[in-house]
């Protein structure tokens, strides 16, 4: 069995619902019913990544910042400008930069999220974009570019498990299980970020970028998580 320190945390994407171990026998109009809850966890391999990178610069004044922000800029375009990527969202901040309770300039940021959808470029965009001395750098968020068939999957064995779980609790009372009678997800619990920090000290000259490769940037394991609540009707 593996250790905790063999286990490797792998993105997690969640259908709407959440995972609960429950089971709720009672009556309706004369009937009794046992809902329970039923979860199917399905892993893929990404194939396909996200970056987040961003830029600062700073000045005595908000012309001056932008400005030189605009400069440093004209390195990182070209950069993001290949097959394979897609530049999702581009965001300029400007804003005031204090000393205690004393104005000392203005800072200006430009911020990116990338997505990229070649993941055989992903190593030498990483090293290009540390050429660039980004202010930060965070990535690669691994996602699937078709979840259909990972959910569709997960559906299944959320209703097997969830048919499963009846079924135990019949043999416990010495009761049958029934016809289905509904079912649904359940809510949808917040995705966290999954983010793998790429390692803003790497040395690289103005001409070649650093080794990325020795990061092991390999694509993880999404897992997809499907849960739903079902309803059963309980026979003598």
């Amino acid at each position: 069995m593996a250790s905790s320190r063999d286990r490797v945390d792998t993105p997690t994407i969640y259908s709407r619902s959440i995972v609960a171990v429950a089971t709720r026998i009672g009556l309706a109009g004369g009937m009794a019913e046992v809902e329970t809850y039923g979860t199917g966890h399905v892993e893929k391999i990404a194939d396909r990544a996200g970056l987040r990178v961003s830029y600062s610069q700073q000045a005595e004044d908000r012309t001056s910042a932008v400005a030189a922000l605009t400069e440093r800029i004209r390195t990182v375009e070209p950069v993001l400008a290949r097959d394979g990527v897609q530049v999702r969202d581009r965001r300029l901040s400007v804003h005031d930069v204090w000393d205690r309770k004393r104005r000392s300039g203005t800072q200006a940021n430009q911020s990116y999220q990338v997505r990229i959808t070649d993941l055989g470029v992903l190593n030498d965009l990483v090293a290009d974009l540390v050429v660039t001395e980004p202010a930060t750098l965070d990535g690669p968020l691994w996602e699937l570019t078709d979840r259909d068939e990972a959910v569709s999957q997960g559906q299944q064995e959320a209703v097997a498990d969830g048919k499963r779980r009846a079924e135990g609790y019949m043999a416990a009372l010495g009761r049958r299980l029934g016809p289905l009678l509904r079912i649904a997800d359940g809510p949808f619990p917040p995705q966290p970020g999954q983010f793998m920090p790429a390692a803003m000290s790497l040395a690289a000259d103005a001409t070649r970028g650093p080794n990325i490769a020795e990061l092991s940037l390999q694509p993880q394991l999404v897992t997809v998580i499907i849960t739903c609540t079902m309803v059963w009707e309980i026979t003598d």
